[in-house]
């Protein structure tokens, strides 16, 4: 269905909006159609409609607008896949090139193909170019994650895997195993076994116990299983952990934390994977999220932002010799996808001309000055983030109000006054944004203005 509408907001010389506006409820007429066809066609698994009832008439940068003419900032950019925000022209232009000339490729050699793998490398810390491969596999972040998995279970000979309570690896069945929600996997029957889970350097802090000094506690708990000899668990294939947990409510690893897990996991010949699905391609304000940790991981999995537009695309880096694939060993019909990798390229070029890496630092100290007056706000438990990756944990309110009751609020009024945030951590009660990574600080302020208010109104209406 085709509709144009004029729009109500203000827009720029290209017509492109330029502020929120939303001036119908949400849903409003001619999304709700859509909605309920939606509701009535597709499955119950569906998640973001439940959330933002409104139906995606056109997007443009940092903004969408829906059917009905209301236009929101969007703080979600994809779940973090939109580096650059909507159908950046550039993007556009490079991706449309490639598409006449060459589209899939399943792992054939090719240009696209090529200047991708080359592009990824030249991201890498300069040790590291050198010593390391790319396997390209199927097109989600979780199957980059089952990749990784199955190859160091092929390299080491061993099957036990080392993950973290609240990480998130995705949702096929050797990642959700793998991940820490416990709601995802309660209806699965029989998930991958070996996988042992250990506390992380923060989130879950058990009541009493000094936070400060937790995340030292934490890794000696997985230092003395793992060099115990009556521990229990054998030596693992691997461990795997996010550098900052994204679905887990924005936790970052303390830096004592990451170093005593790269350093026990090199003692003991652990490989230790690194999830950057979330993390990477600039979202924390270096490439890979591990460079802020100086370590080295054995198995680098990324995925959602390597087109910077949406176009999927996943691989693994590992170190050389690990290398130890059989041909056919982990394919993927979808792996060669060649219009990714021609807007990845065009990608890691606008990264290095615009200085994305630099507006995702300055944007990232701009939402911490704003926000940080919030962190002494009764209604809210922490503030945290780095980059452009962050997120507001909320308290319960009492009186049968649960934190993550809270967080719908906020979601819900921030939506209603035209910007698009996620949820996530326990009980989704941690309030996140991830916009795209060359937000201009108007927008970023503009966004930050309607999520101070949706706080404070929804606090507001839950203490009367």
């Amino acid at each position: 269905m085709t509709t144009t509408l004029p729009a109500p907001a203000p827009v720029d010389r290209a017509g492109k909006p330029t502020h929120p506006y939303v001036g119908t409820e949400l849903p409003g007429p001619r999304s709700a159609e859509l909605l309920a066809r939606q509701e009535q066609r597709e499955s119950n698994a569906r998640v973001y409609p439940r959330h933002f009832p409104f139906a995606v008439a056109e997007a443009a940068g940092s903004f969408v607008r829906d059917l009905d003419g209301n236009v929101f900032i969007d703080f979600l950019a994809g779940a973090g896949v939109l580096s650059f925000g909507h159908n950046h022209p550039e993007l556009v232009a490079a991706a449309t090139e490639q598409m006449g000339v060459f589209t899939h490729g399943l792992d054939m050699a090719s240009p696209a193909k090529d200047a991708f793998t080359e592009a990824q490398l030249s991201m890498l810390p300069a040790g590291m170019r050198d010593r390391v491969k790319i396997q390209f596999c199927g097109p989600t972040g979780a199957n980059a994650v089952d990749a990784a998995i199955k190859l160091v279970k092929t390299a080491t000979g061993r099957g036990d895997i080392i993950a973290f309570s609240g990480g998130f690896h995705g949702s096929t069945h050797a990642a959700m195993a793998m991940t820490g929600n416990l709601s995802q996997k309660r209806p699965i029957a029989n998930g991958m076994p070996g996988v042992h889970f250990f506390p992380f350097s923060c989130g879950g802090v058990p009541a009493g116990v000094d936070p400060l000094s937790w995340d030292a506690t934490a890794v000696a708990l997985l230092e003395q299983a793992l060099s115990d000899p009556n521990g229990g668990i054998p030596l693992p294939a691997a461990v795997i952990m996010e550098m900052v947990q994204g679905e887990g409510g924005v936790n970052p690893a303390s830096v004592r934390f990451a170093q005593r897990v790269r350093r026990l996991t090199r003692e003991l010949g652990v490989p230790l994977i690194v999830d950057e699905v979330q993390t990477g391609c600039g979202r924390t304000g270096s490439w890979f999220a591990f460079e802020h940790y100086d370590i080295e991981p054995d198995v680098i999995v990324a995925s959602k932002a390597l087109s910077g537009m949406g176009l999927p695309v996943a691989i693994i880096i590992y170190q050389r010799e690990l290398d130890v694939w059989r041909p056919g060993a982990h394919t993927g019909t979808f792996r060669g996808n060649q219009l990714a990798f021609a807007a990845g390229v065009k990608a890691v070029e606008m990264f290095r001309r615009d200085d994305i890496l630099g507006n995702v630092r300055a944007r990232g100290e701009q939402i911490g000055r704003r926000l940080a007056p919030l962190c002494s706000h009764p209604g809210v438990v922490e503030v945290r983030g780095r980059g452009l990756m962050w997120g507001i944990e909320l308290r319960a309110l009492g009186e049968g109000r649960s934190a993550g009751q809270f967080a719908e609020q906020v979601q819900a009024r921030a939506l209603r006054t035209g910007l698009i945030l996620e949820l996530g951590g326990r009980d989704d009660r941690v309030v996140r944004m991830l916009p795209p990574l060359n937000v201009t600080e108007q927008v970023t302020d503009l966004a930050l203005t309607i999520l101070e208010r949706a706080v404070e109104t929804s606090y507001r209406s839950a203490s009367r």
